[in-house]
């Protein structure tokens, strides 16, 4: 296998041949360089075994044999950190995994965007208001989201409190998992009192009538379901952007078993679509570490471009390294992806293909709130997996921001949310999510994808 992080080093990105895009700029090198050599003293947020494992889970969606589910906030907040935020955000992707694996009868890998999906990319550096300039806001992680001198000021102790919360979030999420909440006898509770509304929640509990009954006969048949971890607990997984980098330096460590390099702010980092180029200092920063990596992937992106990055990023064709997240638009993806997927098999790179149907679906509605209406969400996930079907490839993958939290930011879904609607419940610091109904809708239509993808498998094989 080919080394990843030849001729690298954590701070290899800060080389004056690479472009830095998206880095706020801090007003004392000294404050920044204190606070770097802070977050390098803490300990890890995550092992490299557990980035290992997750690896190994990859490999598998790969090979076309498990679904990646990954979703959470479009960008985490100070504000709104709870116990009761974490708690309903694992019950909506707990419930969206029973949901596919029972309707699928396919393993699914659990990526939470949580614990470190502070920060975010923007078009422009400062924004002004009634003549006063001040830096855009990037994210909790770098400044505040409330215009004004002092809360605008990029401030690089952010990022110790960012780690805090990212450690305090991973011990609750290890808890719910390990410690009961994630038993498929709670199965039943993982609904929020809400989802009562939905019409898919009769459906959710359909599901979990016939999972209690299949336990029921396992342990008629002797299975003594408490010595099964399997079904007592979950494998959760964490990721983020790897947009801010003297964070994600300061967490990059060796693992004292093999020698490799691993950014321990997360399991799985990925690179966004405004910082995925050549020379771009985000791209050799995540060529050197050995987490498993994504990349979006849109409309400017070329099968050329593409190929020059998967040879940078995963150079050793390693299988569960590679997770390219299409984010096209409802409209797009039908003509945009094609190219992409046949370049890929042609040069027999393994990659998991994943569908992110947010990000080219936002529009501004006509009460001026930024949206995402779920009809174009849904399409873009029906073609997503019309062009796998049709290369013959597997569609491996969602990719969602979205909350367990009873938001009215998508207009649609069988919930109906209006445009009119829009203000009821609105909280997103950044982007618009899906509430829990509509996540919940999303997954039932992505089992049935499945389904039909098995079937057309099978037909084949036969």
């Amino acid at each position: 296998m080919i080394d990843v992080a030849q001729n690298w080093t954590p701070d290899s990105w800060k080389q004056d041949k690479f472009i830095a895009k998206h880095l706020p700029r801090y007003e004392d090198p000294a404050e920044l360089a204190a606070a770097e050599e802070a977050l390098a003293g803490f300990p890890p947020l995550v092992f490299a075994g557990e980035a290992r494992a997750l690896k190994g889970k990859l490999a598998d969606v790969t090979a076309g044999n498990a679904f990646l589910l990954q979703g959470g906030d479009c960008a985490e907040s100070f504000a709104e950190f709870s116990a009761t935020n974490i708690r309903d955000t694992l019950r909506v992707i707990l419930q969206m995994a029973a949901t596919l694996t029972f309707a699928s009868k396919m393993p699914v890998v659990k990526v939470a965007r949580m614990a470190g999906q502070f920060a975010k990319p923007r078009s422009a550096p400062t924004e002004t208001q009634d003549g006063l300039e001040l830096p855009s806001y990037f994210g909790d992680i770098i400044n505040g989201i409330e215009f004004g001198a002092e809360n605008r000021r990029n401030d690089p102790q952010r990022m110790l409190r960012a780690y805090s919360q990212a450690s305090a979030t991973l011990n609750l999420l290890r808890a719910f998992t390990t410690g009961g909440y994630a038993n498929l006898r709670q199965v039943h509770q993982w609904t929020l009192d809400f989802m009562g509304r939905s019409a898919w929640a009769e459906q959710y509990k359909s599901i979990a009538d016939r999972i209690g009954e299949s336990l029921d006969f396992m342990e008629a048949c002797g299975i003594d379901i408490e010595d099964q971890p399997q079904l007592k607990t979950a494998s959760l997984y964490t990721s983020h952007e790897a947009l801010l980098l003297p964070y994600e330096e300061a967490l990059t460590r060796q693992d004292s078993l093999t020698g490799e390099w691993y950014d321990t702010s997360a399991h799985m980092l990925w690179i966004g679509d405004r910082t995925r180029f050549e020379d771009s200092a985000h791209v050799e920063f995540m060529r050197g570490i050995n987490n498993p990596i994504g990349m979006k992937c849109g409309p400017s992106l070329e099968p050329d471009a593409l190929l020059r990055m998967l040879d940078i990023l995963n150079p050793g064709r390693e299988p569960g390294r590679m997770t390219l997240i299409a984010r096209f638009g409802h409209d797009k993806v039908e003509a945009g992806l094609p190219p992409l997927v046949r370049a890929v098999e042609r040069e027999g790179h393994p990659v998991v293909w994943s569908c992110d149907p947010m990000h080219g679906n936002v529009i501004k509605s006509d009460s001026g709130y930024k949206t995402r209406p779920f009809d174009r969400i849904m399409a873009e996930v029906k073609g997503f997996f019309a062009v796998h079907r049709a290369e013959g490839t597997h569609a491996g993958g969602i990719h969602v921001e979205m909350t367990g939290q009873d938001v009215t930011e998508c207009t649609g879904g069988a919930i109906a949310i209006t445009d009119a609607g829009l203000a009821d419940r609105y909280h997103t610091h950044c982007d618009p999510r899906l509430n829990a109904a509509q996540s919940l809708e999303l997954a039932f239509t992505l089992a049935e994808m499945l389904n039909l993808e098995l079937a057309e498998r099978q037909a084949d094989a036969a």
